[in-house]
């Protein structure tokens, strides 16, 4: 099989290397080749954190270049927007409409980019846009927006829905379980998308 690449992308503080983690654990666990890598910007600030997973039948570098993502998973839209060059025009936006104001928004030298996502399907990307935020709060917790994106990024997938819970009962501590299960599905089941 071809290699498959999914960039993750939010900012710090958001689970971003959990959810490389997680995939990373359930494409092992599918027999496939992986490698992940994870480029920090300034995490404890709310900086930029990205997650890159490749997986297929062997793999030689967990680097995703410019147009070769098949998936962006995003957690905060400015986010994803940033990385779309790396897309394949064949590619799919898996986004968070949250916005999360950056350093340069917050004090004052930058205003955050209206109708950004907006753009970016202008652009010709599909783009899969939900409230992943409100979904986290129905879950229990407003730390699982990544694996509410985790659960729509699933539906994209061939693998079954049940080896992703089995991933996350792998790598989550067992008191965490039950709320990202209920997160997951969330994602999952969410039918349709949020205007933006």
């Amino acid at each position: 099989m071809e290699t498959i690449s999914i960039i993750i992308a939010g900012v710090g503080g958001q689970g971003s290397l959990l959810a490389g983690r997680l995939l990373g654990t359930l494409f092992m666990n599918e027999g496939y080749d992986v490698k992940v890598s994870e480029v920090h910007g300034m995490s404890q600030r709310g900086g930029s954190v990205i997650t890159c997973v490749r997986f297929g039948q062997k793999v030689f570098s967990p680097i995703i270049e410019t147009g070769e993502a098949d998936y962006i998973v995003s957690f905060e839209k400015l986010e994803a927007a940033r990385y779309t060059d790396k897309l394949k025009p064949s590619g799919i936006m898996i986004t968070n409409t949250q916005q999360i104001d950056p350093m340069p928004v917050i004090t004052g030298a930058a205003q955050y980019p209206k109708d950004i996502l907006d753009d970016v399907q202008k652009a010709g990307i599909r783009v899969d846009a939900i409230d992943g935020l409100s979904l986290a709060v129905r879950a229990g917790s407003v730390k699982s927006v990544n694996v509410v994106m985790l659960g729509r990024l699933a539906r994209y997938m061939s693998v079954p829905k049940e080896k992703w819970i089995q991933a996350l009962e792998q790598v989550l501590a067992p008191k965490l379980i039950e709320l990202n299960k209920k997160a997951f599905n969330l994602g999952f089941d969410f039918h349709g998308s949020d205007r933006y």
